[in-house]
């Protein structure tokens, strides 16, 4: 039967674009390639050399610095990434930024560099030459110069302990923030309560004579940040300067016994993720600071030493590049949609022993444990991690995406998963969890979010204090997660118990409403995750599509219009990462891989397969494509937080080889690929 709202066509009524065959056959060689052992994909997460400061400034205070090889591979990396202005930008393609920069020149002298070093005397003379200098960082960045010596605590955004104390039913108890924020409140809460400082020693006294020369610094000392700099995206109002004032004021007035009370707290919160988390935590940032603060409770920490030997975990090496450090992992996410680029095509071709062992992999994955001392407010039991099975931190979208690839895979092998093992096969106690984890992330707004459901209202983003991440107080609903949660549950409804089945539709049908309220004016939607209204345009359309939504309901229609508008003279699209950071969509000078098969994949369930746009779409991918199967890479496509760009080294691998393979499975596979359906009629597995 036809999936609802698809467009489709047959191959006696609309052949192929040249070459897309061939190029699909060439970019899944290429995937497979590209499989790791374990039957895994994973692609580097790029941000910046900021965790990478980070870790740099974390080895040295815990006295465990790098040795020789590891120096210089780090090195190494400073060098590559260095811009012609001699700073560091916040991700490949940004101009110098006044805090990647101040940290990779702190972590550079701590790795020994000399300060008439050309590496380092390039970055201290593009600092100095900024309006502010180093006062020009944000207040965030003042916590890592606070933790070295380097600036007073006074200068960094107030952290409390006590607010650990709250009742949780208080609305301003941390517990209520997203994931990330309020683990990492609990652990520099901690260090700031203490106000916890490495040794000083001469290097920190040359440091702040380094940093802090120039106007605005009396005798070299560290002066107050200075007001709005380029780093700066968020920029607090009355409610936060009120709430700082009284902050601050409490830090002169609070009780000695209290506080300890409160650090006490904070610190058994640490030790239980530690327990939650015993192969790595939540991310890099959060594992870093939490070793600092098992190091500030006890130098000798029974904890520490683990905590340290798993911060290799977040790490990434090659001769070329040196060592960086990621931001998190992306193994479940890169394995779930390289198993829907596989599985995108003919059916036949989707039974591969690769595929089996993926699908061996992400079943394995799921998280059906948890091992922390503290009962935890996030559902932990049979979600799936952006990472692997070892996170103890289920996601309402990367469950989503392992539970359609996974389902995708036992149909490619026949009727009942033949070819998968049967103790592999998602049974529906499995099925039944992860409807749970995704249920469990749904807002009041009908949306979807990431690792818990909104926990109070969006007041709390206007307290953010950190001056340079939006959108990071509270577990907000986005348009690709509730694209990926209702793509998961059309394809489980029929797998599932009635009452569940029942569950899952009144979840969709506000999930298609939250959808519905999100889309703009010129038919678009505003992006979260990725760059930015392109790859919301993908999800929008293949959660509406597999919801039931017909392609000639005014959204999809919209949404389609908009797509064609938007194509760029080449015949591609490309968006420029400017649009995050505007809320507008900004489009590039030409065409990009990832983006236009996000395009391409929208337009399916928009326009149709015989669409201009979507037609010229596939050509643009058949000509760029290179003679290996790849694509050109290294283009900023990914976000976080608002502002913070990332680069995804998988997506150029398999976002097109999935619009490729879905595009020749609406039009229909080569007269010599065997049984086909008929013409008209969609594949119940092509929706990806």
């Amino acid at each position: 039967m036809a999936t609802p709202g698809t467009v489709t066509g047959g191959p006696a009524a609309f052949p192929p674009a040249p070459g897309a065959h061939r190029a699909y056959e060439a970019a899944r060689a290429r995937l497979l390639a590209l499989q790791g052992q374990d039957g895994a994909w994973e692609g580097e997460m790029e941000w910046s050399t900021v965790i990478l400061s980070q870790y740099v400034i974390v080895l040295h205070i815990l006295e465990r610095p790098p040795d020789e090889t590891e120096r210089r591979s780090i090195l190494r990396c400073y060098r590559t990434t260095r811009t012609p202005d001699g700073g560091w930008g916040m991700h490949p393609q940004a101009p110098p930024s006044a805090y990647a920069t101040t940290l990779a020149y702190v972590a550079l002298r701590l790795l020994g560099t000399e300060p008439d070093d050309p590496l380092a005397a390039a970055a201290r003379q593009w600092l100095h030459g900024q309006p502010g200098g180093v006062r020009a960082v944000p207040r965030w960045g003042f916590f890592w110069l606070a933790l070295l010596g380097l600036a007073p605590y006074r200068h960094v955004a107030p952290m409390p302990p006590e607010m650990m104390l709250l009742p949780r039913w208080a609305p301003l108890h941390p517990e209520r923030l997203l994931g990330w924020t309020r683990m990492l409140y609990q652990a520099m809460s901690y260090l700031y309560g203490a106000r916890f400082r490495a040794e000083p020693g001469p290097l920190t006294h040359a440091l702040r004579r380094e940093l802090f020369a120039g106007p605005g610094a009396v005798g070299g000392g560290p002066a107050a940040p200075a007001g709005r700099s380029p780093d700066v995206h968020v920029t607090g109002g009355r409610a936060l300067r009120v709430a700082q004032r009284c902050l601050r004021g409490w830090e002169r007035v609070h009780g000695r016994r209290l506080r300890r009370l409160a650090l006490e707290r904070c610190h058994r919160a640490v030790v239980d993720e530690q327990h939650a988390s015993p192969h790595h935590g939540l991310s890099s940032v959060n594992a870093l600071v939490e070793c600092l603060v098992l190091f500030a409770r006890d130098r000798h920490h029974p904890l520490l030493d683990d905590a340290v030997a798993r911060l290799r975990y977040w790490c990434w090496e090659d001769d070329d590049r040196g060592l960086r450090v990621c931001g998190d992992r992306s193994t479940v996410w890169d394995t779930s949609f390289a198993v829907q680029a596989l599985s995108a095509g003919d059916a036949h071709r989707a039974a591969d022993p690769a595929v089996g062992r993926a699908h061996a992999f992400l079943r394995a994955a799921q998280i059906t444990t948890y091992t922390g001392r503290v009962p935890p407010l996030r559902t932990v039991r049979h979600g799936w991690a952006f990472s692997d099975g070892h996170s103890g931190w289920p996601v309402g979208d990367c469950t989503a995406e392992a539970v359609h690839a996974l389902l995708r895979a036992e149909e490619a092998n026949g009727p009942g998963g033949r070819g998968i093992p049967a103790a592999d096969r998602l049974d529906r106690h499995a099925l039944h969890g992860a409807l749970d984890a995704m249920l469990d992330r749904q807002n009041p707004d009908g949306g979807f979010g990431t690792l818990d459901r909104r926990r109070t209202g969006t007041w709390p983003e206007a307290l953010n204090p950190t001056e340079m991440f939006a959108g990071c107080m509270v577990d907000t609903s986005s348009v690709e997660c509730t694209g990926s949660v209702l793509t998961a549950l059309s394809r489980m409804r029929p797998l599932l118990a009635p009452e569940a089945r029942r569950r899952a539709g009144r979840a969709t049908a506000r999930g298609v409403a939250y959808l519905r309220a999100r889309q703009h004016p010129d038919g678009s939607f505003s992006g979260t995750w990725g760059i930015n209204r392109t790859y919301a345009a993908f999800h929008a359309a293949r959660g509406l599509r597999a919801a039931g939504v017909p392609a000639d309901d005014p959204v999809p229609a919209a949404l389609g219009r908009w797509l064609a508008e938007t194509r760029l003279p080449d015949g591609g699209w490309g968006e420029d990462w400017r649009s995050c950071l505007e809320d507008r969509y900004l489009p590039l000078e030409r065409g990009l891989p990832e983006m236009t098969a996000w395009a391409v994949l929208a337009g399916l369930d928009t326009l149709g397969p015989r669409h201009p746009a979507v037609e010229d779409g596939v050509r643009w991918l058949c000509a760029h494509q290179r003679a290996d199967g790849s694509w050109p890479g290294g283009h900023v496509n990914g976000v976080f937080f608002a502002t913070m760009m990332l680069v995804y080294r998988l997506y150029p691998v398999y976002f097109p080889a999935l619009a490729l393979g879905r595009y020749l499975r609406a039009v229909g596979p080569p007269a010599s690929a065997g049984p086909v359906a008929p013409a008209g009629v969609a594949d119940p597995g092509g929706a990806a």
